[in-house]
């Protein structure tokens, strides 16, 4: 494994972008107040008010499923279930933590592109108010989705309206909103907090941050006790300036988008050499995920170089990542093994 190239494998083997890496450097003098009240964690937290609007809480926390996690348990009680789709990260990649620590039930909703509809969650309402079954409380999607598709801004805020008119909320499992954001030329309180989302979970890892991410609370009815939630929950951390200065950086002069905008036009780079091979690409490519249909003996003779995932074995589907740092000699090597493959 050491010796094969990881570059396609996921936006989470890149490395830290040098501007964070001397953020990082430069909050390692001195000292600071620990646990989130140092003058760092300050300084980021008016800048995601900033960015998201004034009335949003934010508490940072080390992982992506730990603020996905965490998210669901503010907005839940045990007897609560989350609408969610089948490809969502809540429910492929996170090892059962929403059921063993929020408690709560996934109901799942099968999908080709990673979207879920309303007309596909309505059947869940069906069981409200019946003591015999979990009640529907949350209805969770990712943006951009697992598929590396992206909501428009309309039909988040259709799932929202929906969502609030039956007295549920919707969380936003944000890990990628910035490559959403990228591809729809918008702010990030446009696809949040503008939409109608109640909370966000949202990274900064996969986008050239070191490590942190954030929950960022916008209904008031979820802010009273999250800071106990997160203690709870293993994510109070003591030296959070080093998370905080990330954040700072990400969003000076608008490196995040910088960033995202590099790894979505690698991601079509991609895409188009593929298609031009003849290889089918199994959906739009709206975001840095390029997924792909590959017969499996060229899918093992790539695998003695490349490190990628088999998104469904079934089908012989496969997931292609592009980062901030992807570069376009790298696409040019393995597309060119790849067409040596096929010859």
């Amino acid at each position: 494994m050491e010796n094969k190239i990881n570059i396609f494998a996921s936006d989470n083997c890149s490395g830290v972008h040098p501007l964070i890496m001397q953020a990082v450097e430069k909050a390692n003098k001195g000292y600071e107040i620990s646990y989130g009240d140092d003058g760092y964690t300050a300084e980021a937290v008016k800048i995601f008010k900033e960015k998201f609007g004034k009335e949003a809480d934010v508490y940072f926390v080390f992982t992506g499923t730990a603020a996905n996690v965490l998210s669901l348990k503010a907005a839940t009680d045990t007897f609560n279930s989350v609408i969610c789709a089948e490809t969502s990260h809540i429910n492929v990649d996170e090892c059962g933590a929403p059921e063993r620590f929020a408690g709560v039930k996934l109901l799942t909703i099968p999908t080709g592109d990673g979207k879920i509809k309303i007309q596909q969650i309505e059947r869940f309402l069906e069981v409200k108010g019946i003591e015999h079954h979990s009640q529907p409380r949350v209805i969770s999607i990712a943006e951009s989705t697992e598929y590396g598709t992206v909501y428009s801004a309309r039909e988040i805020r259709v799932i929202a309206d929906f969502a609030h008119n039956n007295e549920m909320y919707l969380h936003m499992d944000g890990a990628r909103l910035s490559n959403a954001c990228a591809t729809l030329k918008c702010d990030f309180k446009y696809l949040t907090n503008d939409c109608g989302v109640d909370i966000l979970s949202f990274g900064g890892t996969k986008n050239g941050m070191m490590m942190g991410e954030s929950v960022v609370i916008f209904n008031p009815d979820l802010k009273n006790n999250f800071k106990y939630i997160r203690k709870q929950g293993m994510q109070l951390f003591s030296k959070m300036r080093y998370v905080s200065a990330q954040f700072i950086e990400f969003f000076k002069d608008d490196l995040w988008l910088k960033n995202a905008l590099h790894a979505n036009e690698m991601a079509k780079l991609l895409a188009q050499k593929l298609v031009d091979l003849g290889v089918k690409v199994t959906n739009k490519v709206e975001s840095n995920g390029v997924f792909a249909v590959l017969d499996g003996d060229v899918i093992e003779k790539l695998r003695e170089k490349y490190v990628f995932y088999v998104w469904n074995s079934r089908l012989n589907e496969v997931r292609f990542m592009c980062s901030f740092d992807t570069e376009e000699k790298d696409i040019d090597l393995f597309i060119e093994m790849l067409r040596n493959i096929l010859r």
